[in-house]
């Protein structure tokens, strides 16, 4: 099973209420400190948040990481990024004086009791396909009284009153600033379209360049792969604490490494973080091998090396478009789901041509989506296409761009010397 849903953080937020006021107490009457930058994220050391940290350390800002374990603690000091246990008096802190707090997923990504007062920028972890926040039901349920309404309406007053303080959350693109202005109750001027720092790394150098630093590190997390091998990510989203209906069944598996090896591709499983789902299959196979988030933090620099992407409901889709690589949608669950979080648009509409409800559909049309012809030209052509309509940059500037934002939105961009000018 997951290791959260939103019905049990909701719970725990309501239990915690007397911490929020306590914490909320301290940053009213302690001063934060303009030229102090905090930072966490919910994966470790990784995503937009990494981004961001390195081109703020390129402009000399003072900063700290607040982790969550002694892995995230390693991972920091292997890039030399100094750090702090977010949970420690000190990690409180630390919160409560920062001008700056970085975030990717929630405010548990720092101290959550100390961010009052901070000048916040959430930057989110993905294009909004499945609805989030305020414009999700998922967001708002509760394991405490699940079917109150007044329980409902306090846990939509602490998400709207959370979000409020949010100063700056980056959009890739006007389509998706509508989403998060929606999602997060925020008004224009705090969603301004600079590209995500998360996915600067697609469009860097050469895609030739792109590809063998991404089979590099693929190798180095899961094993050699040959330049020749075909290489397809299995990308399964989150389902809140729900068992995953995509699992391969034995019959599924065999058919699988049966066509892995016939086409020289090997299959790599990537779990959603916070989901569950037995993927192993009964009988071992280097043609099927495991990329969960304990061997690799963030999926996004290996997207170059991969060939073909398998998912449902994730925004990895519109991620692979950058480099044109083709998406075959597998939804067993598709109305289901959509009754339960909803979508942007219409997901048929995405998945158009490239949709299967099995794994025997999906082994069917396998050999086509990994060789090169014309149906692989067909569905990279849609893939690029996906990708277009979300994201407004591709230059690998989306870093650069969010840290004048944050410069100017605080004042610090003609208030130190260091940054007037420059970039």
């Amino acid at each position: 099973m997951a290791s959260f849903s939103f019905g049990a953080g909701n719970a725990r937020k309501v239990a915690s209420i007397p911490l929020y006021a306590l914490g909320r107490v301290v940053t009213l009457v302690v001063p934060r400190r303009p030229d102090l930058w905090v930072f966490g994220c919910a994966v470790g050391i990784a995503d937009g948040a990494l981004a961001l940290w390195e081109e703020a350390e390129a402009h000399g800002r003072r900063a700290v990481w607040l982790t969550a374990s002694q892995g995230e603690e390693r991972d920091a000091a292997a890039r030399g990024i100094p750090t702090v246990r977010k949970s420690t008096l000190r990690g409180f802190w630390l919160t409560a004086r920062a001008r700056v707090l970085v975030v990717t997923h929630g405010f548990g990504d720092v101290n959550r009791y100390a961010t009052g007062g901070a000048f916040v920028v959430q930057l989110w972890h993905g294009i909004p396909l499945k609805r989030i926040g305020l414009d999700s039901p998922e967001t708002l349920r509760s394991s405490i009284l699940p079917r109150s309404r007044a329980m409902r309406a306090l846990i939509r007053a602490m998400y709207r009153g959370a979000t409020r303080r949010i100063g700056l959350i980056p959009a890739a693109s006007h389509l998706v600033r509508g989403r998060l202005e929606s999602a997060f109750s925020l008004t224009d001027e705090r969603v301004p379209v600079t590209g995500e720092p998360r996915v600067d790394v697609l469009s860097r150098g050469s895609a030739a360049e792109r590809r063998r630093l991404a089979r590099d590190l693929l190798s180095t997390t899961v094993g050699t792969i040959e330049a020749a091998t075909r290489v397809i990510l299995y990308a399964p989203t989150w389902r809140d604490g729900a068992p995953d209906p995509a699992v391969p069944s034995p019959a599924d598996w065999s058919a699988l490494g049966d066509v892995l090896e016939a086409q020289d591709a090997i299959l790599l499983v990537r779990s959603h973080p916070l989901g569950a789902g037995e993927y192993t299959p009964p009988v071992p196979t280097p043609r099927i091998r495991m990329l969960g988030s304990d061997l690799l933090r963030d999926v996004t620099p290996v997207l170059p090396g991969v060939d073909l992407l398998i998912t449902d409901y994730s925004s990895l889709v519109f991620d692979a478009g950058l480099n044109r690589t083709p998406v075959l949608f597998l939804a067993p669950d598709i109305e289901e789901y959509s009754a339960r979080r909803g979508f942007y648009g219409s997901f048929e509409e995405i998945a158009a041509g490239d949709l299967a409800s099995d794994w025997t559909e999906i082994v069917r049309r396998l050999r086509s989506a990994i060789t090169d012809g014309p149906e692989r030209a067909r569905m990279a052509d849609r893939s690029a296409a996906r990708s277009a309509d979300v994201h407004a940059f591709r230059d690998g500037g989306n870093t650069a761009r969010v840290h004048r934002a944050i410069l100017n939105a605080t004042g610090a961009a003609t208030a130190d010397g260091r940054t007037r000018g420059r970039r």
